[in-house]
């Protein structure tokens, strides 16, 4: 290992120590005049049991709405910088695959969803279906970090984030959103919300559509729209609660997604060559029914019950060109994918009433996902000079089936006034059934059956203790899990074809502080996890001159481990001035991956960054004037396993938004990326130019600088 990682790592570890001394220092300092303006406390309810942020012995972060406002615009896409080791793949038209501490899918073009990441919108499992998370409307984000097997199961390996809507309010009320800006972006939006007394009960009703031509020109179709994006959102929420014992809320999602997908070009730039332009398309509606009641002495009793329905049409051009620029060749080839997933689930939960002493925790689960594919694969290329042709046309239909089946259970105590511990373990149930069939013209068909089933484990210990009131010390093990699968490409040897489960340890201490009487607060966490077995995937094109040849594999490897920090800072420096920072560093490494036969090299993970950064400032004059910037950074990464050696480019990008806030009514004026930087979220590495195919970078590029206005009104 060289000196100048070393002496890195001592500097940053440097700095959160320092850090935390001062806000210490601050903690023990006599109150100030400006008492009164203090943060507003945060609540974790992506939990078990919701607690305050400074009690959660994890790492954790949570975006309220008004950060939601304040430092984003339309999507999830906008915020998720400002999540300390989380990021996103690209070869989508909006974040659908996510990545925690390094740990998350890229991709999914084949094959069974198996999320490491889990991803729920009001209850319901959208876990690798992330382009529904559109910010109209939203109260909350949460993402815990590290394995959640206590509450979220298999799905939540690496970490969960958990999306929350705005609730129905108790008075009648409304809001009228309309915006405007370059690339012909405009979005207009409406919530209503209010009681119905004579029902006991509260409403809310949100919807809003939202367009843009997309940031990418075809020059050959000579358009400026084929990357558009084109996406609404409506959402219903309906609240029982007849007394203080009894709440019920039914809550309906509808995201269209109907995206246009052009974003690779020959030359890695924003003018595209395709004279096929792909699609990325999500229509997915969610329903949840969430019951608590309270009027047990002893205990309250909580019931979910979710259902959701998911169309998907993923399409692109594979040879990202057309026939006037791979003349004197024909080279055309496109894929497209139709899925279809249905989901639902049923969970009951009895926990203790809140009181001293041991507090319990029980609960069964129950979750069943089906999905449907049809994939197209056509292509054609002839070689007028070698006199050379090939046609791979085909079509695979698969229909996929898992169930899982879920019990778990948590306590928790006191070991003295200051320490309290909790213990929590999950047992899972998971089987599946898979089977495929592919019809090559001109060649025998084939046909894919699997029907493995996995018992899993998994759980946590943490012990939490209380320097002061407003300053803890916590110390956590957790262990995750996740189901195995299998490969679909053709060729594997026999013994590649299934891969199996994995299991993660996740050790964790972490400081959290509320410091200067409520106006400074902090969280740091250290974490190591251990990977036994860690699933894989990795890929190689198997023909030079087919694309669409690019087959996958996923195996396991012999280890692997992620370790870091991860730490944020709130401060509120004046009565009208607050700042804010998050901030994480990372390393990973899998080691004794075989593909083929083959020892591939060890080295980190994919899209897994050494840092990343974020910070803020922002200006609220109580007449109406404020202003936000947002500065976020995040260090290289390489975009892929082997044979892919590429890597990302470190970079910074920065926002601006400023406005007037008035009580009836809201104007936003914003920037982002006000430095227009080009930045890359996904790379591959392969052969795509005729007639030699030499492998070559190429790469999909993030949002340039765009801007626009926004006004909202209230009634």
């Amino acid at each position: 290992m060289s000196r100048v990682p070393a002496a890195r790592r001592a500097i940053f570890l440097m700095f959160y120590a320092s850090t935390v001394l001062l806000l210490s220092a601050r903690a023990r300092a006599k109150p100030s005049a400006a008492d009164a303006d203090t943060l507003q406390k945060i609540v974790v309810t992506a939990t078990l049991r919701a607690m305050p942020d400074i009690e959660l012995a994890g790492s954790a972060t949570v975006l309220g709405a008004h950060t939601l406002r304040a430092a984003g615009e339309q999507h999830f896409e906008d915020v998720l910088p400002l999540v300390p080791n989380l990021n996103w793949s690209g070869d989508t038209s909006r974040p659908r695959y996510f990545q925690i501490r390094g740990i998350g899918e890229l991709e999914q073009y084949q094959g069974a969803p198996n999320p490491s990441v889990g991803f729920i919108i009001d209850d319901v499992d959208f876990s690798g279906l992330g382009s529904a998370a559109t910010l109209f409307d939203i109260a909350r984000i949460q993402v815990l970090r590290g394995p959640q097997a206590t509450i979220d199961g298999a799905n939540a390996l690496a970490g969960l984030i958990v999306v929350q809507s705005e609730a129905p309010a108790e008075q009648f009320g409304g809001r009228v959103e309309l915006g405007a800006g370059d690339y012909g972006t405009r979005s207009y939006g409406a919530v209503v919300t209010g009681p119905v007394p004579s029902l006991d009960s509260a409403f809310r009703i949100a919807a809003q559509r939202y367009v843009s031509n997309g940031f990418y020109t075809n020059a050959y179709l000579h358009r400026n729209n084929t990357n558009n994006r084109d996406e609404t959102t409506v959402r219903g929420r309906w609240r029982y609660q007849p007394d203080k014992n009894l709440r019920v809320d039914l809550t309906v999602l509808h995201v269209a997604i109907n995206n246009g997908y052009d974003a690779w070009a020959i030359d890695n730039s924003r003018t595209t060559q395709s004279d096929q332009p792909g699609e990325d398309v999500q229509h997915s509606t969610g329903i949840s029914l969430h019951s608590v009641y309270r009027g047990w002495h002893a205990a309250t009793l909580t019931g979910i019950a979710t259902y959701a329905r998911s169309l998907i049409g993923y399409g692109y051009d594979g040879d990202w060109g057309n026939e006037q620029l791979w003349a004197p060749y024909t080279y055309q080839y496109s894929e497209f994918q139709a899925r279809q997933r249905s989901t639902r689930s049923l969970e009951l939960r009895l926990a203790s009433r809140a009181r001293p002493g041991i507090g319990w925790l029980v609960g069964v689960y129950g979750f069943e996902m089906r999905e449907g594919l049809s994939d197209t694969n056509l292509g054609v290329y002839v070689d007028p000079i070698q006199q050379y042709a090939s046609t791979t046309d085909s079509v695979l239909t698969s229909r996929y089936r898992a169930r899982n089946v879920a019990l778990y259970g948590e306590l928790d105590g006191e070991l003295g006034p200051r320490t309290r511990w909790s213990i929590g373990v999950r047992g899972e149930r998971h089987t599946t059934r898979y089977h495929d069939l592919t019809v090559n013209p001109g060649a025998p068909s084939t046909s894919n059956a699997f029907s493995p089933s996995y018992a899993l484990w998994g759980g946590h210990v943490s012990l939490d203790y209380a320097l002061r009131p407003d300053e803890h010390l916590y110390a956590l093990i957790s262990r995750g899990y996740k189901a195995g699968g299998f490969n679909l490409s053709q060729g594997l040897p026999a013994d590649e074809r299934l891969f199996g489960s994995e299991s993660l340890i996740d050790y964790e201490i972490g400081h959290k502080l509320l410091a200067d009487h409520g106006r400074v607060q902090s969280d740091t966490s250290l974490f190591y996890m251990r990977r036994q077995s860690p699933q894989l995937k990795t890929g190689t094109q198997l023909v030079a001159d087919d694309p669409n040849t690019f087959v996958f594999y996923t195996g396991n490897a012999s280890s692997g481990y992620s370790y870091g920090v991860e730490s944020s800072l709130r401060w509120r420096a004046t009565r009208t001035v607050t700042f804010g920072a998050a901030g994480g560093w990372l390393q990973t490494l899998y080691r004794g991956f075989v593909q083929n036969g083959v020892l591939l090299p060890d080295r980190p993970l994919p899209h897994a960054p050494d840092w990343q950064g974020a910070v803020n400032a922002e200006w609220q004059d109580p007449r109406g004037p404020y202003a936000r910037i947002d500065v976020t950074g995040m260090g290289g990464f390489y975009y892929d396993l082997p044979p892919n050696p590429t890597r990302s480019h470190p970079y910074g990008l920065a926002n601006v938004k400023v406005g007037w806030k008035g009580a009836r009514y809201d104007v936003d004026l914003w920037v982002r990326n006000v430095l227009n930087k080009d930045y890359t979220v996904r790379g591959f590495y392969f052969g795509d130019v005729p007639p030699n195919f030499p492998n070559a970078l190429y790469t999909q590029l993030g949002d340039p600088r765009t801007w626009g206005a926004d006004l909202t009104m209230r009634f």
